[in-house]
């Protein structure tokens, strides 16, 4: 597995399954991001308070706090302290695409997901980038 480059992009992951944690830092890892995990809404919003991840993968279903709080708690954050965020979700309707869209998300991928897909959509939305998704 290949070593982040001490400038790599930072990649928070929130879900509150460890299975999807680990396969998605070990798909992320081999492409050269750093990855840092949450394993609910609270915690992820003390890690993004330490770290400061450039991306954020967020799962909406979630004890604790959900991936909705997370999205109205990033409201409250300045645009250069925000992370572009990926929903990464079960529940992925129109309506919840359209929520997620509202609350402030960039992008909106359902599982179960294509890991070369989500890496797309990364690479679109690594600083940088100009490209947004509505």
């Amino acid at each position: 597995m290949k070593e982040p480059a001490p400038d790599a992009t930072s990649v928070l992951l929130v879900d509150d399954e460890p299975q999807v944690i680990w396969m998605l830092q070990f798909s992320l890892q081999a492409e050269g991001y750093r990855t840092l995990s949450a394993r609910n809404g609270l915690a992820a919003l003390q890690v993004l308070r330490e770290h400061r991840p450039q991306l954020m993968l967020l799962d909406i279903m979630m004890p604790v706090m959900d991936g909705w709080s997370v999205l109205e708690a990033l409201k409250e954050l300045d645009a250069d302290e925000r992370p572009r965020v990926i929903v990464v979700s079960a529940r992925a309707s129109s309506r919840d695409r359209q929520k997620a869209n509202e609350l402030g998300a960039d992008a909106f991928v359902a599982k179960p997901f294509n890991v070369d897909e989500l890496l797309r959509v990364l690479k679109e939305l690594e600083p940088g980038t100009l490209t947004t998704q509505t």
